[in-house]
């Protein structure tokens, strides 16, 4: 995910967005997006909250102050709507339903990859491996970057959802009326969720202020997670919203306009990519290269290096299914334009 510089400034404080619910930010370790918001929504059973945070002892605990400031009680939690399985939404779930019997809910997309990226990775990086070689890695690179997402493990506690959340369910949140919207793209399973009453989107990582998500290519992603989110940003554009809930940044308004820009900012990605490969570039790994990143592209390394050649190879396979461009297959593939 594109992000500003990290900053010194506190998080920002637990607010209530509307009667009865709350913005909570808990803190993402080393990380420049520095925190992520849980949402709870109070009910006449206890809170119900919208993601989780990072397994770490100070999330936890800033988790459960936030909840306190609000009037909750950790132990009296409901429910846990998941947005997607990522570690800062993800990864305190399980330890709060410990903490208090709640339900874990996921869309069933994100919690068929839960074994295979949490539990037993060992078959998923050589799968990671394969597909470095084919996107043209360097081979003194390669070792790292297979393993470069693996310090994260330490941050979830990998559980089995309790609910499974498809598109369109209503998961029982007492008082409330939230829909679900399943929204893939940033990850196979992603969730948005709808509240009429107070006309609120709960955009999760799908639709954030500023910044725009990462659509990575790998081996969990699918065959075109671009076109996929590009998709889903579309079925947004029917709710008119008076604030959207993102889960980091800022709450913001102007939900179609924000829509607007992130299919503005991935038709120019498109035409950087186009323009690499009618310049003779051929790799993905050499087309990542020549890609406008917010630093530049020998200051990228470890897993942002690795997310940023996936996102290079997501473009790749959207202009693919746009019959722009087609691949060649090898070890590496290469690519060339497919018309004129």
């Amino acid at each position: 995910m594109s992000a500003p510089s990290p900053g010194l400034s506190p998080l920002p404080p637990v607010e209530q967005v509307r009667p009865g619910l709350w913005s909570v930010p808990v803190p993402i370790p080393n990380n420049p997006l520095r925190y992520v918001f849980v949402y709870a929504f109070e009910t006449e059973r206890g809170p119900y909250i919208v993601d989780a945070g990072w397994n770490t002892d100070d999330a936890y605990a800033t988790l459960c102050s936030g909840l306190a400031q609000a009037g909750f009680d950790i132990a009296t939690v409901q429910g846990v709507l998941v947005t997607h399985i990522h570690p800062d939404h993800y990864g305190l779930a399980g330890r709060v339903r410990e903490a208090s019997g709640a339900w874990v809910g996921l869309h069933s997309a994100d919690a068929a990859l839960i074994h295979d990226r949490y539990e037993v990775p060992e078959e998923l990086i050589v799968r990671v491996g394969t597909m470095l070689r084919r996107v043209g890695a360097p081979p003194d690179e390669l070792a790292s970057l297979e393993r470069a997402s693996m310090p994260v493990l330490p941050f979830v506690t990998a559980v089995k959802p309790d609910l499974v959340i498809e598109d369109g369910d209503k998961p029982e949140v007492p008082g409330w009326d939230l829909v679900a919207i399943w929204t893939p793209g940033h990850s196979p399973g992603h969730l948005c969720f709808w509240e009429p009453r107070n006309a609120l989107m709960l955009s999760g990582d799908h639709v954030l202020p500023r910044i725009t998500p990462n659509i990575p290519f790998h081996p969990q992603a699918g065959a075109d997670p671009l076109g996929d989110f590009l998709r889903s940003l579309e079925r947004l554009e029917g709710y008119q919203a008076t604030e959207v809930l993102p889960a980091h940044e800022h709450r913001f308004v102007g939900l179609q306009s924000r829509l607007a820009e992130l299919r503005a900012h991935h038709e120019r990605r498109f035409a950087e990519v186009v323009t690499a490969v009618r310049d003779g570039t051929t790799t993905a790994w050499d087309i990542a290269s020549h890609m406008q990143w917010s630093r530049p592209w020998d200051r990228i390394q470890g897993f942002m290096r690795r997310a940023a050649v996936g996102e290079a190879m997501a473009h790749l396979r959207a202009l693919e299914a746009r019959g722009v461009l087609r691949e060649v297959p090898g070890e590496p593939s290469r690519w060339e334009l497919a018309r004129e």
